[in-house]
């Protein structure tokens, strides 16, 4: 009975897996502070070639500043916690 019970679940389960592969590539990208910084940098380069206006670049440097903020609180509280 379980195997059938397995061969009839494996759908479910193999898409399961697949989402939250998904999940962890997404969240190690989105936490990975060489990421934010680089692009910081490609951010500072575009500005200084007149390629976007200073409010933009303002907006979006608080973006990433911000992000590498919660990225290095995470990463605070995992050694603390972990």
């Amino acid at each position: 009975m379980f195997l059938v019970d397995d061969i009839l679940l494996f759908p479910l389960y193999g898409t399961a897996w697949v989402i939250q592969q998904i999940i962890e590539r997404a969240q190690e990208e989105l936490y990975d502070p060489h990421k934010v910084k680089r692009e910081l940098l490609e951010l500072q380069l575009l500005y200084e070639v007149d390629e976007i206006s200073e409010e933009e670049y303002i907006v979006r440097e608080a973006e990433l500043l911000e992000r590498l903020r919660a990225i290095r609180e995470r990463e605070m509280a995992e050694r603390e916690g972990g």
